[in-house]
């Protein structure tokens, strides 16, 4: 249950494992219901099921889970790899603003009022059981999954943040990012994705309002970050 240090974040930062609607999922399909709303009861049921085994989960067994019969997912699925495509589009794809970009370009406002605006809505979007196992799944899985997802994040995410940086020093905006500097940025990145790893895959007691905790993450990297980025990107 969610008390009150978890208001300002919403559900996604609780500690429980979320816990299925009143009416069992299998009832729900089961019914006679639009062919939308039965797809989207399989999506969800499949988001819920390969966060906690897999996705290398059986088809048969998500299908003992939903109360139908395999031969009736395939009716909206024509197999498993696109049942996890869809929930690739779902969990990763459906879980980024477009105008997270914005917050982070607007030079307006200072650099870690940005940084901070964006960690927590962005966390405040993907922090909760189903996605943070399934983004550690994905790197498991084949790598083909995990492989999208990173290129997105660093053509939405690292390279506009590697551009604020260089603007913040005062270094050369034009040349184009290197690899080191990616690296850098991912480091931000990385620290604040690692809270959730711990939450919902090692399972580790965290603090219940993790608004401070992200706030301070980025402030401590922007402390420190100047010196050791001028080693690595073009000065004008």
């Amino acid at each position: 249950m969610m008390d009150s240090s978890d208001a300002g974040l919403g559900p996604a930062f609780t500690q429980e494992h979320p816990r299925p609607a009143t009416l069992p999922t299998s009832d729900k399909v089961r019914r006679r219901l639009p062919r939308k709303e039965r797809e989207k009861l399989i999506v969800n049921e499949a988001i819920r099921f390969f966060a906690e085994v897999g996705f290398e989960g059986q088809t048969r067994a998500l299908a003992d889970r939903l109360g139908v019969t395999q031969p009736l997912l395939y009716r909206y699925f024509p197999d498993k790899e696109a049942l996890i495509e869809r929930v690739y589009r779902e969990v990763f794809l459906n879980g980024w603003e477009p105008t997270w970009l914005e917050t982070i370009q607007d030079r307006s406002r200072p650099l870690a009022d940005r940084l901070i605006d964006f960690y927590l809505a962005y966390t405040r979007a993907n922090f909760s059981y189903e996605r943070v196992r399934l983004f550690m799944f994905a790197g498991l899985k084949d790598g083909s999954i995990a492989s999208r997802y990173m290129l997105h994040v660093r053509d939405q995410l690292f390279v506009p943040l590697c551009r604020e940086l260089r603007a913040e020093l005062g270094l050369d905006s034009g040349a184009p990012i290197n690899l080191e500097e990616i690296e850098m940025a991912a480091g931000l990145h990385g620290a604040i994705a690692y809270v959730g790893v711990r939450r919902w895959v090692y399972h580790a007691q965290t603090p219940a309002d993790l608004t401070p905790v992200f706030t301070e993450l980025v402030r401590t990297y922007l402390t420190g970050i100047a010196d050791s980025y001028r080693r690595f990107a073009p000065a004008k």
